[in-house]
């Protein structure tokens, strides 16, 4: 590591707005898992996330010219906050860009702190466009989230305060990527002095952008990225963050949705206290890594990295967190369509706890029933289960991590229409402003009918919607250019095996 990097670090200029967070042990979680697990607690900033540290760097390292310019950022989150109240601290005017569908809470935080908002698109990549715009047009000084070295030099002064704190050994400290300058200053920090420790990166399955970079040797922009953790939902990461978390990170892992959920889950039950999920993404990472055999031995690290969570999505984690531990199991089964079957199936299960059980009659020998069974012993557990139906010649499929029938299908098992010819399903994620359905709608033919639509909101800035529509074979090249227009995420789930046990017509 050049030493640039460590005389930048060095000399960050971070403690005017942020505080030294605590380097706190996890007792539940360590005698879980069997080693020891800490946790830094940025979640304790005063903006409830690191990215103060980075943001208030960059803006102290400004010239005089360029405060009286002022800044400007485009941000949904997190950065956003840093950015206002740094610039307000130093008497800096600030300019923050937000789409359009960024929930009001996120936005009265920022004009709490001084910001001038503009809501500008649906979307981040609209939101920053039209930010470089406004900085051309007026002169302001755009502070990157993550791409800056005075960024990445703020935020590596969590692994100053981190060595500090521990000076023992230390097996791993496990950081969240996102854009990637949170792993790049850890990094270059602890590798310059502590060589001997792994520093481990922790994106999500569905938004591994800094693993596909490294793979490619190059920033690559994804094609769509998962919004749930909404603060590393980062489709291409940085040139500077790629080159450093390139040449120091020990390895990336990556997590899933529930992973991230029972994570969070860990962290309340140790501090009582909530993480985003860009929060818990790391300790889902050291966690993951425990139980393949993966973790370095020593003590272990996760960075908490932030706390600004919308309330109404904890019904979402709470849901999905049994299921990331391993501790719940999502079950479609076949039984008999008779009176005594569904007796018959619960004294199957013995003395196992029922989470979940949905059914409606349908006409036939063979009825579909999902069913939620609570585990004692994970995994393992599961599999007896399975094979205890099978030897009862009771047909089922494991639905416990199909996302489809997560996020609907259980909250729409009520039988199949019974004419729904040329149906094709598929899975939307519609930006969470008025006009949203609107526009899907008008986009489709008026004879391409929607034959099922199902829509749950989970405190962010997207909604999840299922939906069936009509479309004849012949048709189905329009209807894919028709939806390529409309500029929504969609996937196709016509083949999903929970489509078709509950809810296809043909089935």
């Amino acid at each position: 590591m050049e030493p640039d990097y460590i005389r930048r670090i060095l000399s960050a200029s971070v403690y005017d707005v942020a505080v030294e967070t605590p380097l706190e042990r996890m007792k539940r979680l360590s005698e879980r898992l069997g080693v020891d697990v800490l946790l830094k607690r940025e979640d304790l900033q005063p903006v409830f996330s690191f990215k103060i540290r980075g943001a208030h760097n960059r803006i102290a390292m400004l010239t005089e010219d360029e405060k009286a310019r002022g800044v400007i950022c485009a941000s949904a989150g997190n950065h956003a906050q840093g950015v206002a109240l740094s610039a307000g601290r130093l008497g800096v005017r600030a300019v923050i860009v937000m789409p359009k569908t960024t929930p009001s809470i996120k936005v009265e935080a920022v004009r709490a702190m001084g910001g001038e908002v503009v809501l500008f698109g649906d979307n981040f990549d609209a939101a920053r466009d039209h930010a470089n715009g406004i900085a051309e047009r007026e002169g302001l000084v755009f502070i990157h989230p993550f791409d800056d070295p005075d960024v990445i030099a703020g935020q590596a002064t969590i692994g100053v305060e981190l060595l500090r704190q521990h000076s023992g050994p230390l097996g791993a400290i496990y950081v969240p990527v996102g854009g990637g300058g949170l792993a790049a200053g850890i990094a270059a920090y602890v590798k310059f002095l502590r060589p001997d420790i792994s520093v481990i990166g922790v994106e999500p399955e569905d938004a591994a952008s800094m693993k596909a970079a490294i793979a490619a040797g190059h920033p690559v922009e994804l094609e769509r990225v998962g919004i749930f953790a909404d603060g590393v939902a980062v489709r291409k990461v940085g040139e500077e963050t790629l080159r450093l978390c390139r040449e120091l990170l020990d390895g990336i892992v990556t997590v899933t949705t529930d992973e991230i959920c029972a994570a969070i889950k860990d962290i309340f039950d140790d501090t009582r206290a909530i993480a985003e999920p860009a929060g818990a993404l790391a300790l889902a990472g050291l966690r993951k890594h425990v139980a393949e055999g993966a973790a370095p031995q020593g003590p272990l690290v996760a960075i908490n990295s932030g706390a600004n969570v919308n309330f109404d999505r904890l019904r979402h984690v709470a849901e999905r967190a049994e299921i990331g531990e391993r501790a719940e199991a999502l079950l479609a089964v076949t039984i008999p369509e008779r009176p005594g079957s569904y007796k018959a199936f619960i004294r199957l299960l013995g003395d196992r706890a029922i989470t979940e059980f949905n059914y409606r009659y349908a006409t036939g020998s063979a009825a579909q029933i999902f069913v939620g069974v609570k585990l004692k012993a994970g995994d393992r557990e599961k599999q007896q289960i399975l094979d205890l139906l099978a030897a009862e010649d009771l047909p089922v499929v494991d639905m416990t991590d199909n996302e489809l029938a997560k996020l609907h299908v259980r909250y729409m098992v009520g039988g199949r229409a019974a004419d729904a010819g040329d149906e094709v399903l598929y899975r939307f994620q519609f930006p969470e402003r008025p006009g949203a359905l609107l526009d899907f709608l008008e986009g489709l033919q008026p004879d391409w009918n929607i034959s099922l639509f199902h829509y749950r909101n989970h405190g962010s800035d997207y909604g999840r919607v299922l939906a069936g529509i009509q479309v004849p074979v012949a048709e189905r090249p329009a209807f894919l250019a028709a939806l390529d227009k409309l500029g929504y995420d969609y996937s196709d789930e016509t083949a999903n095996p929970a489509y078709r046990l509950f809810l296809d017509s043909r089935s």
